[in-house]
Parts: structure tokens; sequence; C-alpha cells
């Protein structure tokens, strides 16, 4: 099939996603979609505007008294549903999802399947507490409840597990979602939000409204909206912030990372340096998570160095349509020329060696970076601070275990970090201290729904996953009665 035929068979053919209605709207500014491997025009998206936002948190706040009110069973059984809907639709979510941006979806669709199931176990075990008092006889219970509406802002360089993640704990919780996806990356939320209705969830309760930072600001300020949760850039999540203090709203903030990844003496080198490598390569360099400053113990320094030059050269570049074992292009030619600028800034400045990969580009349309590790980086350096968000990893030695945590702790980000190590004590010890949301030993780290994810410093706040995604979307009510 080509893949003018593929896209004509999947793609949604609605813009916005109001109430259960599919509509588009004639006269909203438009944006043409390229799809990242080749540069090609694949559709003309629509950007949500005033009436949009307007139109989609009335439809949320009508629905919100029956969503809440309805038994927790109903809400339970409408999201497990929504999981068999994601895994028998998981061929045409792979496909959509990788028009959107690029990247390989290859797995995915089975993960956000079980995120909605694991959260619909949630929406009939949400329990408070009976809490003792004193001096009077009196009972004292804490419930929890929905914000009421939420908006949900989605990154474009992970829309089916971005949705997936806030929209499933947010509706378990008892809420209704307007869900912006990026400009960027439209289709494939649209799509889940369809099977969402098709599911059985009541009109209003999952609205989608893709649109560029008009919208998202609107979707944060607006009095309608209870609560915001933002995926994106710290830059951008300063304008967030911001933009949310008009009504005082609370936010959920998951930003960027420039995590480290720790190799002491005592690793196995070939799994170190396996997982080094896909803190280059996971979603074409583009995941907020990825090690990307690499920091490895002088005494296995050129060992290390030598085996991940020979593994960088050794990658290749496709489209991931074609062939997805590959590394696949970044969203956007600007960004592919932002990120080969910082590279050549940093070998001009003597601030780092790159070493390149991916010497057959397949198609000079797409917007493909070649893999690089940058070895023998300054730490201090931008191109080792700055999220440069593509496959560019840097490489720096370090002598005592202080020293690497020390060097690990040395940025503004900590939402991740990676330790490889044959000492337990020390995986104890040094987890400890790192400073990041998440810590991962001996491997590049399951994502599972049951886990909490989510960062500190300039990586944001607020959890994700396990209970503390479903405690991101509730509030605590106490009630005090005299007997």
């Amino acid at each position: 099939m080509t893949l003018t035929a593929q896209i004509e068979a999947i793609l949604p053919d609605f813009s916005f996603l109001i109430g259960d209605r599919e509509l588009s709207s004639v006269g909203a500014p438009t944006l043409e979609h390229h799809y990242p491997a080749t540069g090609e025009v694949v559709g003309t998206v629509e950007l949500a505007g005033a009436a949009q936002v307007e139109e989609a948190i009335a439809e949320a706040r009508g629905a919100a008294a029956e969503w809440w009110s309805a038994s927790p069973a109903f809400r339970r059984d409408c999201l497990a549903r929504v999981a068999d809907l994601i895994r028998s639709n998981a061929d045409d979510l792979t496909l959509i999802s990788m028009l959107d941006n690029g990247i390989s979806a290859q797995g995915l669709a089975g993960i956000a399947a079980d995120i909605f199931a694991y959260n619909a176990g949630w929406a009939d075990k949400l329990m408070g507490e009976v809490i003792p008092t004193w001096p009077v006889r009196s009972v004292d219970y804490a419930v929890m409840e929905p914000y009421g509406v939420v908006s949900l802002i989605i990154p474009w360089n992970g829309p089916l597990m971005g949705f997936c993640t806030t929209v499933a704990p947010a509706l378990a919780a008892g809420n209704c979602v307007v869900v912006k996806p990026s400009e960027l990356a439209p289709y494939t939320c649209l799509k889940l939000g369809q099977l969402c209705v098709e599911a059985g969830i009541p009109a209003g309760v999952v609205n989608v409204i893709p649109g560029d930072g008009v919208a998202g600001s609107m979707l944060v300020s607006h009095a309608g909206v209870d609560k915001a949760h933002f995926t994106g850039s710290v830059s951008t999540a300063r304008q967030v912030i911001a933009a949310s203090a008009a009504t005082v709203k609370p936010l959920g903030l998951e930003l960027g990372g420039k995590s480290a990844n720790l190799v002491f003496d005592d690793a196995d080198l070939v799994p170190a340096v396996r997982a080094a490598v896909r803190g280059i390569t996971a979603l074409n360099g583009q995941a907020c998570t990825n090690g990307t400053r690499i920091l490895v113990q002088a005494k296995i320094y050129e060992s290390f160095a030598g085996m991940l030059e020979d593994a960088v050269r050794g990658l290749k570049l496709t489209d991931p349509l074609v062939d997805p074992s590959g590394v696949g292009s970044v969203i956007s030619a600007q960004a592919r020329e932002r990120i080969e600028t910082a590279v050549e800034s940093a070998a001009a400045a003597g601030h780092g060696r790159p070493v390149f990969g991916g010497e057959q580009i397949p198609n000079a349309q797409g917007y493909f970076v070649r893999p690089t590790a940058v070895i023998d980086a300054d730490p201090d350096s931008q191109i080792a601070q700055e999220e440069l968000f593509g496959p560019v990893a840097t490489v720096t030695p370090f002598d005592a275990e202080a020293d690497g945590v020390a060097l690990a702790n040395g940025t503004n980000y900590g939402l991740a970090a990676y330790m490889h190590t044959n000492d337990l004590r020390r995986a104890h010890r040094v987890s400890a201290e790192l400073q990041a949301g998440m810590v991962w030993v001996n491997g590049p780290g399951a994502l599972l729904p049951s886990i909490p994810f989510g960062g500190v410093k300039d990586s944001g706040f607020g959890r994700l996953g396990g209970a503390d995604g479903i405690r991101e979307f509730s509030r605590r009510k106490n009630v005090w009665i005299r007997v």
C-alpha cells in the first residue's frame, strides 16, 4: 500500500472532537502536516481557536456532574472497553502515531492499552479514611474527589503515551478532560478520543482540540478549567505558570531532562554500552528520559568509549514506515538545524569530539540527524547542559564515586538517572544521592503503568502512573461531624 493510500485509509477525517461530535471548522487557521521521514505533506491541521476552546470546556463542564455521579463500576467498565479498543486498533494507532511524528511506535499500543486497563482498576477502589478525633465525640473522614474539568496539553513526541498516561487516571478519578494535542502531532489523540466515545464514555467527558500556544494558554488560564497538566519544555512551562496565576489554577508539569547515565568501573560493559546507545536513539533522541549525559568511571573510560564509538558508527537511519529497526528523523527541519548547529559549535569550541553514525541517509528530504556521541565532552559546556531533543549524547569521564554523583547532579534538570554497577550497596547509596524523580539501575527501565513518573528541579512537579497518577487528578475533602 502506498503512503497516500495508507493515509486515506486511517487518518481521522475530522479536526475536533467536542462532546461526541467530530467537527471541522471552515475558516480556522490551518497548518500543513509533514511526515518527518520524507518531508511529504500528508494532511492539513486545523487549529483550535477561542470558539473551539470555549465549546470544549462547556461540554466538559456540562458532563462533569454525570460522570462523577456515575457508579465507579460504570467508569471502570468504560475505561476497560477503551483498553480493548486500543488493542483491536493497535495496527492503525501504530501507523497514525508514526505519521504524526516519524518515530517508530512498534509495541506502544499494547502499553497504552495496559495503561487504560490499569487505571480502570482504580475507578472502583478510590477510598477515603476515617481519622481519630478528640476531645469531643465526633467522626472525621477524608474522601477523594475529582477536580471537575482538567485540561491536558500533550507533547508531539509521544501522543499515544501522553494521551493515555494523563487521560486514563483523570477519567478514573472522575474528571472530564479537554485534551490539546500538539499542532505538530494531532492525529493520534483524535483517534484515541474517537475510541473513547466508541467505548461508551458519555459525550463531553473526553474532548480533543488540536491547537497551538493560543489554545494552550486559554486552557491554562480559563476559569472553567479546574486543573491543568502540561508536558513540554521548561521555557513554555514558565508561560503556563504565568497564565495559570490569574485563576490560581493547580498544575502538573512534566518537563524536559538531561538525564545522567553513570557507568561505574565494576559494570558489565556490553549491556552498559547497549543502554548508552538507547539513550541516544530512543524516540529518535526525542525522549525527555533519555540518558544523554553518559558519565564513565576513569578505569574503564577508554574501553567503554571505544565500544560506544563502534556501536554508534554501526547505527543506520531509516524511515520507520519502511524499516522500524533504525533511527528515524527528528520532528522538523528547524529541529534538525538546531541540533546539528549545537554539535558543530561544541566541536569548534573544543568541548568534545563528535562520533557519527547513520552514514546512509535514505531520503534527503526527511529531517534526519545522524546519531552522535560527543566523546570527552566538557561537562559544563552547553551541549552537556542543555536538552537538545535529538539523537546526541555526551560522554565524560569521572574519577571517584562522589565525582560521578556530583556531575550527575550538576544540571538544572532532574527527571531520570541511570546507573550501571554490580555493587548492590553502591546502587542503593547512589540512588539515594541522585537528584532525579526516577533512577534505573542496570537497564533502561520499563515505564509500567503501576510506577510513578515525574521529575524534580526544572523537570517539573507532579506524578503520573500508579496510585500517584490517581492522586494527581484528585483532591481531598475532609468532613467533621459532631456526634
